[in-house]
């Protein structure tokens, strides 16, 4: 699985959307950041996650943090995030990479608030050198099952968009 995976389900449900590949590391926030020339806000990291025994991914903006209050308010009791190896078995994608395209195992995939203010954002393709340019309201059209409030974000960080 991994990028060829991901490029397979871009291919087939969203051909025009662009896959940016670099020569350097997009696995952190940091990196992705430095790697495509913009804010970390604009990184949408996608997080593989367990409340009770329901698995899910949310995707929030790189500077956003999840915050286990809204988490039980929403899901019903505070997350879990899921070991390197659960995610690689899940999403078929190692950390890092992972992204909500061309998952192994279908999960629910809830898009944070956090990523709305942004007119472009950049969720990974399925490497740890791999991107996708991408609207948020596109991204929730291929791939969400609802928009969640489930992060807080830096007000300082947020206002840099």
């Amino acid at each position: 699985m991994t990028f060829e995976t991901a490029q397979a389900w871009l291919h087939d449900h969203a051909p025009d959307l662009r896959v940016i590949q670099v020569e350097q590391s997009t696995a952190t926030v940091g990196e992705a950041a430095a790697a495509l020339g913009v804010t970390p806000s604009r990184i949408a990291k996608t997080l593989a996650m367990k409340v009770r025994d329901q698995i899910f991914l949310v995707v929030a903006s790189g500077v956003a943090r999840i915050d286990n209050g809204k988490c039980r308010e929403r899901f019903g009791a505070a997350p879990r995030f899921l070991d390197t190896e659960t995610t690689f078995a899940l999403t078929g994608h190692p950390v890092g990479g992972v992204c909500p395209f061309g998952l192994a195992t279908p999960l629910p995939v809830y898009l944070d608030r956090s990523l709305e203010p942004f007119e472009l954002i950049y969720p990974a393709a399925g490497s740890l050198t791999s991107s996708v340019e991408v609207t948020p309201a596109r991204l929730f059209d291929l791939v969400a099952t609802d928009w969640v409030d489930v992060c807080r974000v830096p007000e300082e960080v947020a206002e840099q968009g």
